[in-house]
């Protein structure tokens, strides 16, 4: 049985960042018509060591995608010299349920993350935005950064991380590349990032907001993906209540997310503060911005149906290129 085999170089050039937009807008349209089986994903938690397991399983009805991510979250990884994330997805052919290809999971995971937020930036924030705030800086804020950039004209880039260093390394490393302005510049804090931003991306994996309600402008876009847990939190309470609040997924997004699960506990809204899921506003069967001075939000959990889709169309275009290693099982 043939199994092609994708390193995380052979995602990158399989999938570039404007294909992964368009592919992911594929993705959220048929999550939310009905299209695709998406169980919520299975945890495993491993405290001792600061990890968490997470396996992914998506069946997309309409284009035939199906595939399982294997993805851990440890947080002491980096002083291991490992990165914080690292995952592998399984392709699985849907009409024989054999298993197609392994791909390097890691980077297709900040690859279709990104791509999500481009999906949801294209569709939300105000067309005239030339200003971004990056909260992160890890491979996640990387491809936020990318995918922005990607669909509206940044000219000028905001970098706030607890790791200062790494904060340093992307400003050096991706200044002018691409679509990316040579403007990215180091806040001096929170507020200062956010107050300057037309769009925020957060990318961490804070407890905590990590930046002020207050620094918040009218207008202002955020793309908001770090908070995957009940207790975990990027965004002021205030900012998501008084935000036009559009999530990936609402079964997944008020059952994992401390962004709102918080708040909701606390009385600040109920669950019907959320107002579409992203793939709703990209078919049409619900509307997205309605004035320049409203504030968005994006607020992801991440799906499986992102990893199958992204999964599917690396393969087909790695077969096209002959990338990738075949080994037979």
């Amino acid at each position: 049985m043939p199994l092609r085999i994708l390193t995380a170089a052979d995602v990158r050039r399989a999938l570039p960042m404007a294909t992964a937009v368009a592919v992911m807008k594929e993705a959220f349209r048929q999550y939310s018509s009905g299209e695709a089986e998406v169980p919520l994903r299975s945890r495993l938690e491993v405290p001792s060591h600061g990890g968490l397991t997470l396996i992914m399983p998506a069946y997309l009805r309409q284009t035939g995608e199906m595939a399982v991510k294997i993805v851990s979250v440890f947080s002491h990884n980096p002083e291991r010299g490992l990165p914080t994330v690292l995952a592998a997805v399984i392709v699985v052919d849907s009409e024989t349920g054999q298993p197609v290809a392994l791909l390097e999971g890691g980077s297709l995971t900040a690859l279709r993350t990104g791509a999500a937020s481009g999906a949801a930036t294209d569709a939300l924030a105000r067309a005239d935005s030339r200003t971004l705030a990056v909260f992160g800086s890890g491979a996640q804020a990387r491809t936020q950064l990318e995918a922005v950039c990607a669909v509206r004209p940044i000219e000028q880039v905001w970098v706030y991380s607890l790791d200062l260093d790494g904060a340093r390394r992307m400003v050096e490393e991706l200044g002018g590349q691409g679509s990316i302005p040579a403007d990215i510049r180091l806040a001096s804090s929170p507020g200062e990032a956010a107050e300057r931003a037309d769009i925020v991306c957060t990318a961490t994996t804070s407890a905590s907001p990590v930046f002020p309600d207050g620094a918040i402008r009218e207008g202002t876009h955020i793309n908001a993906i770090g908070s995957y847990t009940p207790s975990m939190q990027e965004i002021d309470p205030q900012t998501v209540r008084r935000a036009l609040l559009v999530v990936d997924s609402r079964e997944a997004a008020l059952a994992e997310t401390g962004d709102l699960i918080l708040p909701i506990r606390a009385g600040l809204f109920t669950s019907d503060h959320v107002h579409a899921e992203l793939g709703e506003v990209l078919s049409g069967t619900a509307p997205g911005r309605t004035g320049a001075g409203q504030i968005t939000l994006f607020k992801s959990v991440g799906l499986a149906v992102q990893d199958a889709v992204a999964a599917g169309r690396a393969l087909a275009r790695a077969a096209e290129l002959g990338l990738g290693q075949i080994v037979e099982l």
